[in-house]
């Protein structure tokens, strides 16, 4: 059974709490955009239950979630946090995440790791796009929510408004557990529909008292719809024909079948708080209408091979099945692992099989090692709380897995087991940086190591084309955090240099050239002379190598020669230092010395004969032209497809994906999107998400083609 935690001062820790049956936990995910309130209701509803003295405020710096040095700079959440307490003999595990797109990979974690989730609404704001799609990506898949509306007294709060948005934006199944009684801005307290009693908080703590007759009619109006809302989302045909029948249905038996309801993921109950108002409300229905891990799917579980594996349950007792939610690393700390426990137990000192498979194109090669467990503690904020096990269902912290990255599975030596990876966003905007120092240089690499482990949204790439190293993030404000904790966390400075896109040149037309290479010097010099003819081939041909050579003017053995040269001066470039291709390269005559000539002077012949027809003919720059899907709102395509075309993109169609989404395909040069990730978010208010995929190369432009940064 779980032990009540002490409390302690605004943000610091008592005793960790601890489960020992994965039925006495409750695992909570708050999703919302931010600014919506939920870090603030953490502090609340750690302070209702006695896990901190005093809730923190985030324009004080001081709450328990935000604790890293750039949350509390920025005042909002950019990592994926976790605040255990106890309510009723419960640990509830309380997921804070992000509410800024940029750091979804963190909310993805999030989703991955509960059982439940709770959308928390502003009273003021609403429902925003991204607060949407994370809704119906959790309808996908059947996840049990409930809606919190926060900041009731705020005033320009309008809980009849925000309750009809989220009845809009949401769907059917959202009704009210509670109504605020509000007066002169203030929230006095709330009437429970289904008890039909008013909890009272005027006086600071909650008192149980009648509603007054004042409030029949809209108690009367919103309770029959939450009843048969519950009832027909629960199948209780007994429960419909007595209320049907006019029978009176006490609470108890109402909110046995809320649980049923919420836990097939049909029925959205929606709660309020307010000023010190609601909080426990939210505990009850975490602890009484949410379902435990048990009654959660397991997540699909296969073998090393790939071959499914079925009998995996939520059983401490059970074959070990964990998963890493989430990895930071501290310089002087080490690595820790956020852990999620599916099935077993967990305990200091044993060793475990890691496999991490699925993620080698984002620079994660699969693995599969042993390692042993270290330290296990149960994290409230900064404080590592050391506790003795982490049973199944429970979310604990793992000191110093070495090899243990973001989304790897933990199991049995004996009986490795690995989880399929949850969808995780392509990082879309890249970021070219460089090393500030000599001293830097020599450390950015493990640095980077490090941050790309514990960030699966974040893509390391060093071009070879290009001769950059390129951040892969998911925005601008990604992108800065990354940064910050490259100086802050790891002491390596960098700064960003202008993105280079591998462009590429090729002939205009066909000439004959000659590279002319003799040398004497005395001693042995250098004698080669080629003669050859371009010409240009078309898109996607690559290179060509004709060989028409007669009467041995070039001698066997040098043809290979003159062909070699010219290969690496087309790599090189002739114009601008981008390679060369779709080009044929005909070798029809030449001359050659008894002792002068060899394989290197023949080479070097080539690449001059190359030179050479780049001056007698124009030379083409060639861009990089991407296939783009654009899944945006049916509000914004028309937005979107003139963006399009003002990119220089050929729009192909549009299709509809679901309800109120269209898809939109187009062919747009990479110059055009190297920062559409942002311009995207900003033309679809936050909605829009899109696919790039490698096409082509085209002509560039002659009036962009001066413009083009070169290196020569």
């Amino acid at each position: 059974m779980a032990e009540r935690n002490a409390g302690g001062a605004a943000g610091a820790a008592g005793r960790a709490p601890a489960a020992d049956r994965a039925d006495a936990i409750r695992n909570v995910v708050l999703v919302g955009h931010s600014g919506a309130g939920k870090t603030t209701l953490v502090e609340q509803l750690l302070a209702a239950s006695g896990t901190i003295q005093r809730p923190g405020r985030v324009e004080d710096g001081n709450t328990v979630s935000d604790f890293d040095e750039v949350e509390v700079r920025q005042q909002r959440s950019v990592n994926l946090a976790v605040a255990p307490l106890i309510h009723q003999g419960v640990k509830i595990n309380l997921l804070d995440t992000p509410g800024y797109a940029d750091f979804v990979g963190d909310l993805r974690a999030g989703l991955r790791a509960a059982d439940a989730a709770l959308f928390v609404v502003s009273a003021c704001d609403g429902v925003d796009g991204l607060t949407k799609m994370i809704w119906e990506e959790c309808a996908q898949v059947g996840m049990p929510r409930a809606v919190v509306i926060t900041k009731l007294d705020h005033q320009r709060a309008d809980f009849d408004g925000v309750l009809a948005t989220c009845q809009d934006a949401f769907g059917d199944g959202v009704a009210p557990l509670f109504l605020p009684v509000i007066t002169n801005g203030h929230v006095n307290g709330l009437i429970g529909l289904l008890t039909q009693k008013f909890y009272n908080y005027a006086t600071g703590d909650r008192a149980e008292k009648e509603p007054g007759p004042q409030y029949a009619a809209q108690l009367e109006q919103y309770r029959g719809d939450l009843i048969e809302g519950i009832i027909q989302e629960s199948e209780d045909e007994s429960l419909m024909e007595r209320y049907l029948a006019g029978e009176p249905i006490d609470a108890v038996a109402l909110i046995g079948d809320l649980e049923k309801a919420v836990a097939r993921g049909g029925f959205f109950p929606v709660l309020c708080t307010g000023l010190g108002v609601g909080t426990t409300e939210v505990l009850e229905l975490i602890t009484q209408g949410f379902p435990s891990p048990p009654e959660h799917p397991m997540p699909e579980i296969t073998d090393l091979s790939g071959k499914p594996v079925q009998d995996i349950t939520c059983n401490p007792d059970g074959p070990l099945v964990a998963e890493v939610v989430k990895t930071t690393s501290d310089p002087y700390v080490g690595r820790i692992s956020l852990v999620r426990v599916f099935s077993g137990t967990l305990r200091p000192d044993m060793t475990v099989h890691v496999s991490g498979h699925g993620g080698t194109e984002r620079g994660h090669e699969d693995h599969d090692v042993d390692e042993r467990i270290g330290t296990l503690s149960c994290p409230l904020g900064k404080q590592q709380r050391t506790i003795p096990k982490g049973v199944a269902g429970d979310i604990v912290a793992v000191a110093k897995l070495s090899r243990a990255e973001t989304g790897d599975t933990l199991s049995e030596v004996d009986r490795p087991m690995c989880m399929t990876a949850w969808t995780m966003p392509e990082p879309l905007l890249p970021v070219a940086i460089k090393a500030k120092s000599k001293a830097d240089e020599d450390k950015l690499s493990q640095a980077l190591g490090r941050l790309v482990a514990e960030d699966p949204t974040l893509r390391l790439e060093n071009n070879a084309e290009t001769r950059q190293l390129v951040l892969w993030c998911m925005g601008e404000a990604h992108t800065d955090v990354v940064l910050d904790r490259l100086a802050k966390r790891h002491g390596v400075e960098v700064e960003r240099v202008e993105l280079r896109v591998p462009l590429r040149e090729t002939f205009g037309g066909t000439c004959q050239a000659m590279g002319r290479n003799v040398k004497q010097t005395g001693g042995h010099g250098q004698y080669a002379i080629c003669h050859i003819e371009v010409s240009p081939l078309p898109s996607g041909s690559g290179f060509e190598f004709v060989d028409k050579i007669v009467g041995g003017v070039v001698p066997r053995q040098f043809i290979p020669s003159v062909e070699k040269g010219v290969r690496s001066q087309m790599e090189r470039g002739v114009v601008a230092g981008y390679p060369m291709v779709d080009v044929r390269v005909t070798l029809y005559d030449g001359k050659a010395h008894s002792v002068d000539s060899s394989d290197m002077a023949f080479q070097v012949a080539g690449q001059l004969a190359l030179k050479e027809a780049a001056s007698k003919v124009p030379t083409l720059l060639l861009e990089p032209v991407d296939e783009l899907s654009v899944l945006v709102a049916d509000d914004y395509v028309g937005s979107v497809m003139s963006d399009l075309s003002s990119r220089r993109g050929r729009v192909l169609g549009t299709e509809p994906v679901g309800q109120g989404r269209t898809l939109v395909k187009a062919e747009v040069p990479q110059l055009e999107i190297t920062r559409y990730a942002i311009d995207l978010r900003s033309l679809s208010h936050g909605t829009g998400t899109f696919h790039r995929s490698f096409l082509r190369y085209e002509p560039l432009p002659p009036n962009l083609a001066g413009k083009v940064t070169t290196t020569v």
